[in-house]
């Protein structure tokens, strides 16, 4: 029986995933990127969550003002907002040797002339820098356990958030991805991500400064404005096409990008 196409090029991404994952933990770049990603997240969990429990303490002897401390809104949702950002200093370091290293070791020419499609060799790329960034962020689901010993959280908005770190996650990947594949220096991909990831992060900041149609424009455009909504709890459709059809479109330009340097 004939093999079918579609599994045939399903392998072969799966081979490249498989590929980079192995040279993301035969390098000591994931465990320290997660080491760095898991102190900083739990040392700032660790401040939230004690003032909390200050919070509960001054308050323990006013029970309405006692059961109007919301251990989500308190915790998790700065906790989230924190994470974002130690997320948009890290990621850069998870996506800048996936094709600046291939450049630099002379390996992207035998890459790309292997019977592979440019897609197959983003994808597979994209995939692995994602797996590794999704344990990294997965392995924080423990705190929850910590805060059921102080509360009674409620898991909707805590599982929304999760997503909403996963779609914001992806959507930084895809521009490290890009910047990458611009360059064989791996600093030089860094520096272009953090710049660019920078740049979506604080132009939501810009929207009160500029009339109403531009500064609408500008917050859509805001990475972060969209992760919002899902640390709230709430899951909005136009959320998720705005991650989604970023991540598409930066794989999309990546590999525009490698299939001109590959005809250079």
């Amino acid at each position: 029986m004939a093999n079918n196409p579609g599994n045939t090029q399903m392998r072969k991404s799966l081979a490249i995933l498989e590929k980079e994952l192995e040279a993301y933990f035969v390098s000591p770049i994931a465990y320290a990127v997660i080491t760095v990603f898991l102190l900083l997240s739990g040392f700032f969990f660790y401040n939230i969550l004690s003032y909390f429990n200050l919070q509960c303490l001054q308050y323990s002897q006013y029970p309405y003002m006692l059961e109007q401390l919301n251990v989500n809104e308190m915790v998790m949702r700065p906790l989230f907002h924190n994470m974002a950002i130690i997320i948009l200093l890290i990621t850069p370091l998870l996506t800048m040797r996936l094709f600046a290293e291939e450049r630099r070791s002379g390996t992207i020419e035998l890459l790309m002339t292997s019977p592979v499609t440019h897609w197959q060799v983003t994808l597979g790329k994209f995939g692995a820098c994602f797996i590794v960034y999704a344990l990294m962020v997965g392995i924080t689901l423990l705190y929850t356990a910590v805060l059921m010993m102080h509360g009674e959280p409620d898991f909707g908005p805590i599982l929304s958030g999760y997503l909403g770190l996963l779609l914001m996650g992806a959507a930084f990947i895809s521009v490290g991805l890009l910047a990458s594949s611009f360059t064989e220096n791996q600093i030089v991909a860094a520096v272009i991500s953090f710049g660019a990831l920078l740049l979506f992060y604080m132009i939501g900041w810009l929207s009160n400064f500029v009339g109403t149609t531009m500064g609408e424009i500008l917050s859509y455009l805001s990475i972060v404005e969209h992760l919002d909504d899902f640390v709230k709890g709430v899951i909005d459709t136009k959320d998720i096409v705005f991650y989604v059809s970023f991540v598409l479109f930066g794989i999309f330009v990546t590999v525009r990008s490698v299939e001109s340097s590959t005809w250079r």
